[in-house]
Parts: structure tokens; C-alpha cells; sequence
């Protein structure tokens, strides 16, 4: 760091595109001043000390990383048998631009042999923007030592102020944590 301060450069790293470009061409010359005194090195010293300073600095190719999509993130986290049969747990976040007054969505149960066993609705009810929830869920007559395969077939309900009844589906992340096979 005290080296590129010496050559007259910040290393503050910038999130501006046309900085960082400035900045990563300003970095190369420096190789390139640098390399002179030392004589002739090979292309590949001078790409993996370029791609050195880059690294150090936090410079990219010029990509920004954009902010992330809004997403309703939901994770099967556990199955466990319970007296009525099998339990669901599942772990919502909302990270869609609204609170949602109503979530609900259709699920098909596949069995080891990939037929579909079960098809049901489970009512994940309200869901307020940027809070995560816990949901549990008991199927009556099901084995969860069956269940191969959790799919998310279709949101039935998605509502909200603003909220288009799609971007339940549209944006949904299914995730799981379970050894159940788990999306949509």
C-alpha cells in the first residue's frame, strides 16, 4: 500500500466504474515503469502482477455488482415426523418491496419413485416486508420418511398492497437445509 501511495495512487477502492477504470489503466502504467529498470519479463510475470494489483486494490474488470433482486426466500428446513403425521418447517423471508397481507402456495409431495404422492396448499399467511418467519405445517397420513422431493407448484395467494399476485412465484428463492429435494 505504502508503494502505490508512492506512485502517487489512492487505495481507496471505488465503486465507480469510470474511476476504477482510470485507476486500473493508472496501475498498469506503474507495471509498466516498474518493469523497465528490471528488464524484459515474460507475459505471464507481467499478467499475474498486474492481476497482484488489481486484487490488492479491489479492482474489478469494471462489472459492478448490482444491488439484488427483490426475492420471497423460501427454505424447507426441516422434516420431522409428528403425531398427525409428517411436520414441514419452513423458514420465509420477505425481501420483496412490499408486505404481503397474504401468502400461500400449492405444493406437490413426490414420493422416492418421483410420482407425485400428495398435492396440498399451505397458507403462509402475512408476511411483512424485510421480516423472516417460521411456519410449520403438519400433513396428516404422510410419511416424511417417503418424501423424496418437495415441489413449489404455484402460488395460489400473493397479495399486498402494490404487490403483483405473480412475484410470489416469479420471485421466489426456494432453498433447503433439509435432505429433501426442494424448488420450483
Amino acid at each position: 500500500m505504502k508503494f502505490a501511495a508512492s506512485l502517487g495512487h489512492s487505495m481507496t477502492p471505488t465503486h465507480d466504474p469510470e474511476k476504477r477504470s482510470l485507476f486500473s489503466n493508472r496501475i498498469m502504467r506503474s507495471v509498466r515503469r516498474l518493469q523497465r529498470p528490471l528488464g524484459v519479463l515474460t507475459d505471464a510475470r507481467r499478467c499475474s502482477t498486474a492481476i497482484f494489483l488489481l486484487a490488492a486494490t479491489g479492482a474489478t474488470s469494471g462489472q459492478e455488482s448490482s444491488p439484488a433482486a427483490p426475492t420471497l426466500t423460501l427454505e424447507l428446513n426441516a422434516l420431522q415426523a409428528s403425531d398427525k403425521g409428517c411436520r414441514l418447517t419452513f423458514i420465509v423471508t420477505n425481501n420483496l418491496k412490499a408486505p404481503l397481507d397474504k401468502a400461500a402456495f400449492e405444493i406437490a409431495l413426490f414420493n422416492q419413485a418421483q410420482v407425485v404422492d400428495r398435492i396440498t396448499v399451505l397458507d403462509f399467511k402475512d408476511l411483512p416486508q424485510g421480516k423472516t418467519k417460521v411456519r410449520r405445517f403438519d400433513l396428516g397420513d404422510t410419511d416424511c420418511s417417503k418424501i423424496a422431493r418437495v415441489l413449489v407448484n404455484d402460488a395460489t395467494e400473493c397479495s399486498g398492497a402494490g404487490v403483483d399476485p405473480k412475484a410470489c412465484i416469479r420471485q421466489l428463492n426456494p432453498t433447503t437445509k433439509s435432505g429433501v429435494q426442494f424448488g420450483s
